[in-house]
């Protein structure tokens, strides 16, 4: 194996954005790797470090590729060529195939005795500079910008998402040549541009950190470090606080500074009359100042701010950042204050000018139909007269803050703006958080609503989006969901599911109809179906994902047991009882599979008692206990006995099986039995498919 020497690939260019960056940085490695592979130069882990201002790329290369020589054994020499020594189709596929002409081919005699032709290829050992020339160029022109224009710069067409304005790249103490636009290598990179500006010379890769720090630049690693390090210190400082440093905005902070400086400020007292989530959204979203909270968990006075300037400067740093928040602060003040001028059936009065989606009407009309709906989820979860009531209430004014000031200024806060202001118009604290719950779960992990109520509305709003797609033939397909309608399936299930304990056929019902109240066109049967099987899908999308087996999922799904936490008890008790007693549940559904083959539910259950004999009667008994024990288990909502009841059947189908001619010549007989089989498989009817639980042989 050759030598190998430090490389390093730097791209210095205008401060990058923190998207681009971060993408940027994740595709790198691979493009590096990729192309020293493809050329067949050696090289060790591949290391990137990003500041706003570079892109660079760290490791060990081999000082040139290793040296090939291949031989390949081809077909038997008397079929590569005739008998005038020309070559054959054969011939010349297989030296096209290794890259050589067919003239080239050497004959000579294996080991097994027999002539056969052979192709040698000899590719000598290849340096490694201009290879790397070659891939620098590449991998700039490679990288992608998603959801970010390249741009162009001096006068040349070559683009990036930034002018570039330095490359530098060495391997060892050697300049690897590259040029890109009117950007050519060298050895200098460039500091920070107040604590280090200007070029400074890198000597070799291994220097090229400590030159970056000398200059006031730290790499993407250390600056994160640093960063938690000093909120650390900040919170024990002030004595058990916390900072809220979201990770989204906390990856953004890194990439805007090249050297952090962890600083405390301080905002107007009376700014914390403001609700929270909109002082933390303003300092957040607007400015990347992290908000800090004291150990009950209340908004403090003093927020975070990471700079980018002379530390020894932070006092003046302070001051800028405390003028800058307190004109964002008194904005939302503003708007929080006028916003609590105007009652809330104003804003909601309001909600008839906004459009909900061009088929389905206002708002408002959205507003009307999910405070009805509310009422009929109420009804099927028998939440009790005052829930409903509070659940109507919040219903009502759910959507009223969407036409406020400060959701307009700050728009995730809708819901959460409006529960405060129905606190201060009075309203009572159960209908506040509802209204402020009822978008939730906004994603994956994210919390229920608080309340019963808040649950009722939730599922509500979900509902009444999902129908109305629906309604007016514009389901989510393979690549579009723009209403978001499979993650609202997913909330309504989970709802449903940890606190409501309803089923979603009946108020997917409730729904529809009141689309057509309000004289919107469609089948309700048709569609009805459609929704549910919608909801059926993604419930079953969400066992599989909790690592039930398919096989027991399509087996409840074939059951008439649909209510979400119905649906997951069941699964997971069906799933318990199978994994402590496999061979018992394996026998049971081939016997079930069987049953269900032989059966005939055009004639019935009812059997003729006289035609029994002793394993026949057996059976029919069972059945008839068995249905006894899942109809009051099921109505006990007490699964693992449901279970327990089923599994009771495989001795005495077993036996009936192993001691009984279903297809008997004589027809009374063999009806009869098929009667009794119609029996048994009705046991199982509102509960599980058990046949698709047997083994495929």
């Amino acid at each position: 194996m050759s030598d190998t020497r430090d490389f390093l690939f730097e791209i210095g260019c205008e401060e990058m954005p923190s998207a681009p960056l971060m993408n940027a940085v994740r595709q790198l490695p691979k493009l590096v790797a990729d192309g020293l592979d493809a050329a067949g130069l050696a090289h060790g882990d591949i290391r990137v470090l990003s500041t706003p201002r570079r892109l660079a790329v760290l490791s060990t290369v081999a000082t040139e590729t290793e040296a090939v020589h291949e031989v390949k054994r081809g077909p038997a020499a008397n079929i590569a060529f005739d008998a005038e020594g020309n070559p054959t189709k054969a011939a010349e596929g297989f030296a096209r195939k290794c890259g050589i002409n067919a003239t080239e081919l050497v004959r000579r005699e294996d080991t097994d005795g027999r002539e056969y032709v052979f192709a040698e290829r000899s590719v000598p050992a290849a340096p490694a500079l201009p290879i790397l020339s070659d891939l620098c160029e590449k991998t700039i022109a490679a990288l992608e910008w998603p959801n970010y224009r390249s741009q162009r710069w001096g006068t040349t067409h070559e683009t990036f998402v930034r002018p570039i304005r330095w490359i530098c790249s060495l391997l060892g103490d050697e300049v690897v040549p590259v040029r890109y636009a009117d950007v050519v290598s060298g050895n200098t990179t460039r500091g920070h541009r107040v604590l280090g500006p200007g070029e400074h010379v890198v000597a070799e890769p291994a220097r090229y950190e400590a030159v970056l720090e000398a200059a006031g630049v730290l790499g993407d690693e250390r600056r994160r470090q640093v960063i938690a390090e000093g909120i650390a210190k900040i919170e024990r400082e002030l004595q058990g606080a916390h900072v809220d440093t979201p990770k989204k905005v906390l990856d953004e902070v890194v990439n805007l500074c090249e050297w952090p400086s962890v600083l405390v400020g301080r905002f107007d007292e009376e700014f914390l009359k403001v609700p929270h989530e909109i002082i933390c959204e303003s300092m957040l979203s607007n400015q990347r100042y992290f908000p800090i909270y004291d150990a009950d968990g209340k908004l403090m006075r003093e927020f975070v701010v990471v700079a980018n300037g002379r530390p020894e400067c932070a006092d003046t740093i302070i001051d800028g950042n405390e003028r800058v928040v307190r004109a964002r602060l008194y904005d939302a003040k503003f708007f929080y204050d006028e916003d609590l001028k105007i009652p809330l059936e104003e804003f909601r009065s309001r909600l008839a000018d906004v459009a909900f989606q061009e088929k389905l009407g206002t708002v408002l009309q959205k507003s009307e139909r999910i405070e009805d709906l509310a009422l009929a989820i109420a009804h099927e979860a028998r939440v009790g007269a005052h829930a409903a009531s509070d659940a109507q209430r919040a219903a009502h004014f759910a959507k009223a803050d969407l036409v406020s000031s400060a959701v307009i200024e700050f728009t995730s806060q809708q819901g959460v703006m409006g529960g405060y202001y129905a606190l201060a118009a009075g309203e009572s604290p159960e209908v506040a958080s509802a209204i402020r719950d009822h978008y939730r779960p906004r994603f994956a992990g994210d919390e229920l609503p608080e309340n019963i109520e808040g649950c009722i509305v939730a599922v509500a709003d979900k509902l009444d989006t999902i129908a109305g797609m629906f309604a007016i033939g514009e389901p989510p397909t393979g690549s579009k969901d723009p209403y978001a309608l499979r993650r609202s399936a997913i909330g309504v299930i989970n709802i449903l599911r940890e606190r409501l304990g309803c089923a979603f056929e009946p108020l997917v019902k409730a729904a529809l109809e009141l689309f057509a109240e309000q004289g919107i066109a469609f089948d309700l049967e048709a569609t009805s179906d459609a929704v549910c099987a919608f909801l059926k899908g993604r419930m079953e999308q969400m066992a599989r994902d909790a690592k039930i087996p398919v096989d027991v999922v399509a087996a409840v799904s074939a059951g008439s047991v649909s209510a979400p936490a119905d649906f997951f008890a069941l699964a997971q008790a069906l799933r318990d009882a199978r994994e402590s007693d496999p061979e018992t549940f394996e026998n049971l559904a081939t016997a079930y599979a069987r049953a269900s083959h032989l059966a005939d539910g055009k004639l019935g259950c009812d059997v003729d008692e006289a035609l029994l004999g002793d394993a026949e009667r057996e059976l029919a008994e069972a059945s008839d206990a068995a249905a006894a024990s899942v109809s009051q288990a099921l109505a006990e909502r007490d699964f693992a006995s449901v279970i327990s009841a089923l599994a009771g059947l495989r001795a005495p189908i077993d036996r009936f099986f192993e001691d009984v001619m279903v297809m008997d010549e004589d027809l009374r007989l063999r009806e009869n039995r098929l009667r009794l089989l119609n029996r048994f498989e009705a046991v199982f009817a509102d509960v599980a498919d058990m046949g698709a639980l047997a083994k495929k042989k």
